[in-house]
């Protein structure tokens, strides 16, 4: 099973946070890598690898590799995966 959300990235940060809001649908992801040569990217996927509780291998970038609008897939997604998007999604960060 997969499963796809979108994501507001804000790299360079002091530290790596997940949650919150951007544009009603978005969760908002803080990474502390810089957005060079893919480093962001790949920092996200660790991130959000740790917050979904699955392996980074299982987290792709569907579109927005370049931009710090993103869609995301979980692939095999936990069977809570929509459950805990909702939680990180409530969060403020």
């Amino acid at each position: 099973m997969e499963f796809r959300f979108a994501v507001r990235v804000k790299p360079g940060a002091r530290k790596d946070r997940v949650g919150g809001r951007w544009s009603e649908t978005a969760l908002i992801v803080a990474v502390a890598a810089p957005p060079v040569d893919g480093k962001a990217n790949e920092h996200l996927r660790a991130v959000l690898a740790k917050a979904f509780g699955v392996r980074k291998a299982d987290v792709s970038l569907v579109a927005g590799e370049r931009g710090r609008d993103k869609v995301v897939e979980l692939s095999p997604a936990p069977t809570d995966a929509a459950e805990r998007l909702n939680i990180l999604l409530d969060m403020s960060t």
